[in-house]
């Protein structure tokens, strides 16, 4: 049963769940699955889409069988101006439900919850949302040709010699991003950081990647270092030990300079080591991790969401 799916995005800047919703959009269309995107700046800007806006939202959900709302102000607008169709939300982030009454009134009336990780599915459990209202969908990342796989011999960083090792690492300013630990970790290993504003430039010339972080739902650019054939350090936080396995894909450290330092030295020291991760990361994003697999997880969700509406108000 092939539905009529409005989606919903409010993102002014270019982050993983806006691309995450491209990816996911992409994937449904192959299908032949009729969408309309209403979506903020972000994703305008590379495509075709309406404005995410309370008359866009009221105009266009009476042509809908399901909503899709992808963060949180969409989760508003789906509710207020939707029209009482089926809501499904993708929930992504790690933090706890509000607990005033409007937050706790708004989770109510969805149909169905997008969890990217168990660890997010739990969160939302602890929050008072039924798990019966709950399915989880990991993140997905477009796995990049063979010959686009990370080889660590470009020139990653300006100036970096050719004997150095590089380590990738998102150039993020959030504090809970901890980019000062990784600072310092990598500078007492002696390994050539790069703070990266653009992964796909800098990932295929990289050894390892690096991703701190202090609470997460499950970190997708972590994904797409693992498709690039990356080995991963990582903190053992959030929904992270769900998508790195240790000592397999990675290596998940706890947030201290001690244990990341040896995480890099390790892998610094052992090539092997680190093809073998490598490899083992890519077949793992191709086989569990793929826009054809989120696609399908998703489409149980919106079936459940228009089949079982009453749902909603349990």
């Amino acid at each position: 049963m092939r539905m009529r799916i409005l989606h919903i995005d409010t993102g002014t800047a270019m982050r993983g769940g806006q691309h995450q919703v491209l990816l996911l959009h992409d994937a449904l269309a192959e299908r032949g699955w009729n969408q309309r995107l209403l979506a903020g700046s972000a994703i305008r800007e590379r495509r075709d889409a309406e404005a995410s806006t309370w008359r866009s939202v009221l105009l266009h959900a009476r042509d809908s069988d399901v909503i899709h709302a992808h963060d949180a102000r969409a989760h508003s607008l789906a509710i207020l101006f939707g029209r009482g169709r089926p809501v499904v939300v993708s929930r992504r982030v790690a933090f706890p439900l509000g607990r005033g009454f409007a937050s706790r009134w708004k989770y109510r009336q969805a149909a169905r919850f997008v969890a990217i990780s168990r660890h997010v599915a739990a969160v939302l459990q602890r929050g008072g949302v039924p798990a019966e209202k709950i399915c989880v969908a990991h993140d997905c990342v477009q796995a990049p040709h063979k010959d686009g796989a990370a080889t660590g011999a470009g020139p990653a960083a300006s100036g970096a010699g050719d004997d150095e090792f590089r380590i990738v690492c998102p150039n993020l300013e959030d504090p809970l991003k901890c980019r000062d630990l990784a600072i310092e970790a990598c500078d007492r290993a002696g390994a050539a950081l790069v703070l990266s504003d653009s992964l796909p430039d800098d990932l295929p010339s990289a050894d390892a990647f690096l991703y701190l972080s202090k609470s997460e739902g499950l970190g997708s650019a972590i994904l797409l270092a693992m498709a690039y054939g990356l080995p991963v350090i990582a903190s053992a936080v959030g929904g992270i030990p769900e998508i790195v396995a240790d000592g397999a894909t990675g290596l998940l450290v706890d947030n201290d300079v001690s244990g990341i330092c040896a995480a890099i030295c390790a892998l610094r020291s052992d090539g092997e080591l680190r093809a073998q991760m490598g490899g083992e990361a890519r077949r793992t994003v191709r086989r569990d991790f793929s826009p054809r697999r989120t696609a399908e997880l998703t489409i149980e969700a919106y079936r459940r969401a228009a089949l079982d509406p009453a749902l909603a108000r349990s």
